[in-house]
């Protein structure tokens, strides 16, 4: 307690002795001092001075005296602030010499709440009176965002104008955004603060640019999944490649691409990786090219044997015949040289590895037949019996297994499985694919 009261002492000690007047401060005026003074001008002064502090309210306990053209105040202000504005104030009264200013701020609760509660007061009054031109704000913003929210459902307009129902939901939305930012202008500017516009959007600015970093990765697949809608590089059901993942499209959604791949497994790739990386559609074009290669002897007719194999190759019922078939020696390996083959099928009916390995068993005993094999390593070490060979060349070749008759089947069961699971898919209500058929396609 005795801390405390010596404290107390040393503060009201220090702030009396910073009131008195300071010769070399702001307190003094710029005015020229009079060489003479009166009683009549000290308390035309004062009184003047009184009547000022007597109109402005939390100045009700201040006392002035004035002597020689010294203002000396005493007593409470009502807070800080007022008491700090005193001194300002009667410095403007002409005759005044100098301040002494020995005013503090009130310590009596009642006082200090008593402005609060006056603004208080004031403000709620001041709303009432607003309450109808508020309420003409309000319904001049609700019939400006109903009238937008009115023309953004009329989505009849919108697909008629977008590629797709996703970019016309994007306008839509657009649309019921200006709208509403219509409103909020003409409501402000019915209440005179259309100042506050610029700070409300100001402030969004910056929230958004900070919502903007935190989700980068989100808009950008958002994004990306705008302009893939819009120029779709591949459709429902094509098979795609994407950064090594292969599968069926099942759908588009807005954030990612979803893939069935042939092993029945759901691949999820985002839409920012889609629409940079590079991207394989095998479904796009159905004629689709396969190759294989068969190490013959290099003492054959490489020529003859050469267009043998392809003329065989050609032949074969599930090769297409445009575009045409191509054989074309690959290299020489001294004792063995490589015959390379391509052909096309339609990857709608055949299966490609169904179809490439029943031509390299074709003609691989084809091969067999004409004894144009190559010869085995010579680090290989085999038991000849010269009698068994010349048996073997000299017996004719089972041609059964070359017949179309003896091929397997071909057709392309795993594609329409796949489809088959797509389609399912693709039914459930809940999803929602941005791909549209009428879309332009890259």
């Amino acid at each position: 307690m005795l801390v405390a009261l010596a404290l107390g002492a040393v503060a009201l000690g220090a702030g009396r002795a910073a009131a008195q007047v300071d010769i070399n401060g702001p307190d003094l005026p710029d005015t020229p001092i009079a060489t003479q003074s009166d009683a009549d001008t000290d308390a035309a002064i004062a009184e003047r001075i009184r009547a000022i502090l007597s109109e402005i309210d939390g100045y009700g306990g201040v006392e002035v005296a004035v002597a020689a053209g010294v203002v000396t105040m005493t007593g409470q202000a009502i807070d800080e602030a007022a008491a700090a504005r005193l001194t300002q104030i009667v410095r403007r009264v002409d005759g005044v010499v100098a301040v002494n200013d020995r005013v503090l701020a009130t310590t009596n609760l009642a006082e200090r709440l008593a402005p609060i509660r006056d603004r208080l007061v004031f403000r709620a009054w001041q709303t009432v009176a607003y309450l109808p031109l508020l309420l003409v704000a309000l319904v001049a913003f609700l019939l400006i965002y109903l009238l937008g929210a009115a023309i953004a459902r009329a989505m009849r307009l919108w697909r008629s104008l977008a590629p797709n129902a996703f970019i016309a939901a994007i306008y839509a939305q657009v649309v019921r955004l200006v709208f509403s930012l219509a409103g909020l202008v003409v409501a402000l500017d019915i209440l005179g603060a259309t100042a506050l516009l610029g700070s409300i959007l100001g402030a969004a600015g910056i929230i958004g640019l900070a919502i903007g970093f935190a989700v980068r990765d989100t808009v950008e697949n958002f994004i990306a999944s705008v302009m893939l809608s819009i120029r779709q590089p591949f459709a429902p059901f094509d098979l795609i490649e994407v950064e090594g993942d292969v599968g069926k499209v099942v759908r588009l959604t807005s954030r990612a691409t979803i893939l069935l791949s042939p092993n029945g497994n759901f691949i999820r790739v985002p839409n920012a990786t889609v629409f940079k990386a590079r991207l394989k559609n095998f479904t796009r074009n159905p004629e689709r090219r396969f190759t294989i290669g068969f190490d013959v002897d290099g003492a054959a007719d490489i020529a003859e044997l050469r267009d043998a194999l392809q003329h065989r190759l050609a032949a074969l019922p599930f090769v297409l015949a445009e575009p045409a078939t191509m054989a074309w020696v690959e290299e020489d390996r001294g004792s063995a040289v490589r015959l390379a083959f391509a052909g096309w099928i339609d990857q709608r009916d055949t299966n490609l590895d169904h179809a490439r390995g029943e031509a390299i068993r074709v003609l691989r005993a084809d091969l067999a037949k004409r004894g144009a094999a190559a010869p085995p390593p010579l680090q290989r070490i085999v038991t000849l019996d010269p009698e068994g060979i010349r048996q073997a060349r000299q017996a004719p070749a089972a041609n059964a297994e070359l017949e179309p008759s003896a091929l397997a089947d071909l057709a392309n069961t795993e594609e329409r499985d796949l489809e088959r699971m797509v389609q399912a898919e693709r039914e459930v209500p809940e999803t929602r694919d941005l791909l549209a058929g009428g879309a332009p396609k890259e």
